[in-house]
């Protein structure tokens, strides 16, 4: 991992929102950012504290969007890690395009790819790792999901596009034969829970499986998430008119939300947990969606009022993930918590009120956090 580190001055949020002539994509800078900040408020505990699993009205069925479907469905959380292996590809195509523009050879761009991809396979399993029973190896986190969606996204990147994405569609299809038709004694169900092809695969690599349904081979059908992600940014590097790259992306978007739901009510379910063909396509649908509404909203017309709050967030993305995650779910949210919550106490607050001004506090303090390294042009990239 390394530090990168600019002069800069307090002033620096707005010359970065006012130079026209960066090569910076600003839609997709925000839409990391958003990502970011909604990890960021999971980590911090805000929805646990505002939904009640057993609650009625409006306001907790919209709550129990920013949980996970328990299987076959769709919710708003569902399409996170996707938006974020998504946004990944479109940032990897900006990054080998002024590489290729550099004139880097294909062999030291390799490398590059290599490395990060060793170190995000390295990060994710340590998120993991540190268990208070002990030390454990397991596949599951995004870093270690997107180590593998990165490179295989890399080697194909020079492919024409067509070919692109008939090697994504493969992709899919590869997933639909390994659940439908590899008939391992106690693992032949594709699609029933701790019974499938993908549970079967974790007792080979890990001896365990997940009990939340999760498998690590759902980095074969996400690929085309990223993958789809790196055509988008080709697309948006061309010299097409903004209008048809818009165009583009939005008809993209709904033929695979078309697509995607079309398989759910026929043969495939939509199943986030072991990531279905079907929910790859829906998910992908509503990140092509929210990455057209997004250029054509922030780099089109022009709207870069209020982005700053999600780009000093977006800029250090990976800090931040593996601060909630490791730093902050082992110390940092218990240690505030015992201050807010000993202070509210005496002020004889709510327990549940509590929850939710602590879950503030927390991401407040992450988020001035990141100011400081923002102001200071410290950046962590691997």
């Amino acid at each position: 991992m390394k530090v990168m580190t600019t002069d800069t001055s307090a002033d620096i949020e707005q010359k970065s929102l006012t130079q026209t002539s960066s090569p910076r994509l600003l839609s997709l800078d925000f839409m990391r950012g958003l990502i970011m900040v909604l990890l960021m408020l999971e980590g911090a505990g805000l929805y646990e504290h505002l939904y009640n699993e057993n609650g009625q009205g409006i306001f907790n069925a919209f709550m129990q969007q920013f949980h996970h479907h328990p299987w076959h469905g769709v919710r708003f959380w569902d399409l996170i890690q996707p938006g974020f292996m998504f946004i990944a590809g479109t940032a990897l195509a900006y990054s080998l395009t002024r590489q290729q523009q550099k004139g880097m050879p294909w062999g030291q761009s390799f490398v590059k790819v290599l490395k990060r991809s060793g170190w995000l396979f390295f990060w994710g399993v340590l998120d993991y790792a540190v268990r208070r029973t002990g030390l454990s190896f397991e596949l599951w986190d995004v870093l270690t999901q997107l180590s593998f969606t990165t490179l295989v996204t890399f080697l194909v990147f020079r492919w024409p596009v067509r070919y692109q994405f008939i090697f994504s569609l493969g992709l899919l299809l590869l997933t639909e034969v390994l659940y439908r038709f590899t008939h391992v004694p106690g693992f032949d169900q594709p699609f029933t829970d701790q019974h499938n092809f993908g549970n079967y695969v974790d007792l080979l690599l890990m001896n365990i499986i997940n009990p939340g349904g999760w498998v690590a081979i759902n980095c074969i059908p996400t690929t085309a998430h990223t993958l789809w992600g790196a055509m988008a940014g080709r697309l948006l590097l061309s010299n097409k008119p903004g209008s048809e790259k818009v165009k583009w992306l939005l008809y993209s978007g709904i033929a695979a939300l078309v697509l995607g739901y079309l398989l759910d009510f026929t043969v495939t379910p939509v199943i986030k947990r072991i990531a279905t063909s079907s929910f790859v396509l829906v998910s992908g649908g509503w990140c092509l969606l929210a990455l057209a509404f997004l250029f054509w909203w922030i780099d089109i017309k022009n709207h870069k009022k209020y982005l700053f709050f999600f780009l000093v967030v977006g800029m250090n993305s990976l800090f931040i993930y593996l601060f909630f995650e490791i730093v902050g779910s082992r110390w940092f949210n218990g240690y505030i918590g015992a201050i807010t919550g000993g202070l509210l106490e005496m002020a004889r607050f709510p327990e549940a009120i509590i929850g939710i001004i602590t879950s503030l506090v927390i991401f407040f303090l992450e988020w001035r956090m990141l100011l400081f390294l923002y102001r200071r042009g410290i950046f962590f990239k691997i």
